[in-house]
């Protein structure tokens, strides 16, 4: 169970980010060419809120089992077992939660460009803050 959960969480990052990157060019191209945000748009961005919302639910969950995890409590002097079962999850769930504010912000503003900026700024934060703290060099 433990090494599906982690092939799942590794595979679907890719996704998650693919989808991230997406939406935040749709968000950008959109501010800045000053065009009407529609449906698309919206569910554009809605895809990368979901994306980055079932990457953080199954990395709790893996969290939660993994060996990982329990060495978050115990001996933190290694960086890479740090980085891995602190550093990782900590500041995803805060990226996750500035692109939650930015979808939430989208819906309360008025203008189309305030919709894409909202989008295009919070998400954009997220997604700096994902990359600074993915554990690289787990992935090659």
């Amino acid at each position: 169970m433990y090494d599906f959960i982690q092939k799942f969480h590794s595979g679907w990052a890719y996704l998650a980010l693919l989808v991230l990157l997406v939406t935040i060019i749709n968000s950008w191209i959109g501010m800045t060419s000053k065009k009407e945000f529609t449906p698309k748009d919206r569910k554009i961005a809605m895809f990368g809120l979901i994306a980055t919302h079932i990457q953080l639910a199954v990395g709790l969950i893996l969290w939660f089992v993994s060996p990982l995890g329990k060495a978050a409590f115990g001996n933190m002097s290694d960086a890479a077992t740090r980085l891995t079962s602190l550093e990782h999850p900590l500041t995803n769930i805060i990226a996750i939660v500035l692109i939650t504010i930015g979808w939430s912000r989208h819906k309360k503003a008025a203008t189309n460009e305030a919709k894409f900026k909202s989008i295009a700024l919070f998400y954009s934060l997220g997604l700096a803050l994902i990359l600074i703290r993915i554990p690289w060099h787990l992935w090659f």
